[in-house]
């Protein structure tokens, strides 16, 4: 009998959807203190993830979800960058 893979899933921060983790981009906070978006998501240091579009990111920080899930305050500058490494 042929076992079945477990396909990794994570919640999104901003619509609290669970989906495969490939389908999710990856915010992390480095050991330095940097957030940043992580397209590799293999970065060390505390990962976030949220679907790729800028709706979810917006939820996110209208209701600080990422901020708690990174647990660090976030200037707007940091999300202003965040949006556009999302959009790409």
């Amino acid at each position: 009998m042929v076992k079945k893979r477990k396909i990794p899933q994570r919640m999104c921060v901003g619509c609290k959807d669970m989906k495969i983790k490939k389908e999710l981009k990856r915010i992390v906070r480095t050991p330095e203190g940097l957030i940043a978006f992580d397209p590799t998501g293999k970065r060390s240091g505390r990962g976030a993830y949220i679907c790729p579009n800028e709706e979810c990111l917006n939820q996110a920080i209208k209701g600080k979800r990422l901020q708690k899930a990174l647990e660090v305050q976030i200037p707007n500058e940091v999300f202003e960058q965040l949006k556009n490494d999302i959009a790409k």
